[in-house]
């Protein structure tokens, strides 16, 4: 369900895997939260632990959290203000209508816990994203969040005809696709938390995770491209 990446007096940065909740989900057993807590009080002398963000169940990768009360409000700070760097790694197979730029606008509720994008901008959802072509027509978007709503990249690009692979509320298979071919996409919802850049108490701190988990992750095409985003800060993104 996780695996510690690194661990100092301040915080803790885990690898979560897909399918995982973050919350405890009652009958069906603890969360990723929960788990994390329980194993560093058994094994290390960390007896508390805060949450500083948060990852969807079908997400994968890197989450911080914070093992004391005063790291836990520093990095509330640098969440609000926009301070930790946060990189995504998604792949759809249908075709958008843009391939790399910035979506922005307001958020809103819609069907079936869904969420839109509105053209609006009075506290809006902003992601900038490059794209690369992978096999069989599907495209790797590495995207990069400057604000954190919920739903914010599974809704950026449905919002381009360009919903993620597996994603249970915005993706879905044409009704003439075979049982086989079905299965091919619900091994996981494609997306992953990839990278990590920011500074903590004068020292910065940058992390990448490739995903372990999934089949379209594992191909050698995607490897291909990856190798071309190992340090996804150093891209020229344009300034919003």
């Amino acid at each position: 369900m996780y695996k510690i990446i690194t661990q100092t007096d301040d915080f803790v940065v885990v690898s979560k895997s897909a399918g995982v909740n973050f919350h405890d989900e009652g009958d069906i057993g603890a969360g990723l939260f929960s788990q994390v807590k329980a194993f560093l009080q058994k094994h290390t002398n960390t007896t508390e632990l805060y949450p500083v963000h948060r990852l969807d169940k079908m997400t994968s990768g890197l989450i911080i959290f914070a093992t004391n009360l005063i790291s836990a409000q520093l990095f509330s700070e640098l969440f609000k203000h926009h301070l930790v760097e946060k990189y995504y790694l998604a792949i759809s197979d249908k075709k958008p209508n843009k391939k790399q730029g910035l979506l922005k606008g307001d958020m809103a509720k819609s069907r079936r816990g869904m969420y839109k994008l509105m053209r609006s901008m009075e506290n809006p959802a902003i992601t900038q994203f490059f794209s690369y072509p992978l096999n069989d027509n599907k495209r790797l978007y590495l995207l990069k969040p400057h604000s954190g709503k919920t739903h914010q990249l599974r809704v950026a690009l449905s919002s381009i005809g360009a919903p993620i692979i597996g994603d249970p509320l915005y993706y879905s298979r044409s009704s003439n696709d075979s049982t086989e071919q079905a299965k091919l996409f619900t091994d996981r919802g494609y997306l992953h938390a990839y990278a990590l850049r920011f500074e903590f108490s004068g020292k910065v701190y940058e992390f990448t995770l490739p995903p372990s988990e999934g089949r379209f992750y594992l191909s050698d095409n995607f490897n291909g491209c990856l190798n071309e985003i190992k340090q996804p800060w150093l891209l020229n993104w344009p300034k919003i």
